[in-house]
């Protein structure tokens, strides 16, 4: 697994397009960023998520060390704000949409039970996003677990 994670004044997205059929989705229900409109925070944590092949097979201890690593940055700055954000493009191979999808929505519920807010970006779709990143080296990392 992939991340890109950014420390954020303010982070905005907007569903643009749907690239990924209903069918493939573990939550085919439509979200509300589905059909609506533009969304904005304002000092969240924001985390790309580049769900790899060798994640579906090997799963121990992923999770635990994703949430450890979400909360690591978070608190760098004391933010008790989330977002995720499914990015395909951070390495050459993508493991299933229902695993990537599945495997967020169980991260966002356990750093929900731990205080955070958290939202997902509409899975399957492309989005515009606007991101402005606090200045501080450890406001952009990159990791790979």
């Amino acid at each position: 697994m992939k991340l890109l994670m950014f420390l954020a004044r303010h982070f905005a997205f907007r569903p643009h397009e749907r690239v990924l059929p209903e069918a493939l989705r573990v939550e085919p229900q439509a979200e509300a960023a589905d059909v609506g409109g533009e969304v904005r925070l304002a000092d969240v944590a924001v985390i790309f998520v580049h769900a790899e092949p060798q994640d579906e097979a090997d799963t121990a201890g992923l999770e635990t060390r994703f949430v450890k690593n979400v909360k690591w940055l978070a608190g760098k700055r004391g933010l008790k704000a989330v977002v995720l954000h499914s990015f395909t493009h951070l390495a050459e191979a993508s493991a299933s949409p229902q695993f990537a999808e599945a495997f967020l929505q169980r991260a966002a519920a356990r750093l929900r039970n731990t205080g955070y807010t958290v939202t997902l970006t509409p899975f399957g779709w492309v989005c515009e996003w606007e991101l402005a990143v606090f200045g501080e080296s450890l406001a952009k990392v990159f990791k790979s677990l």
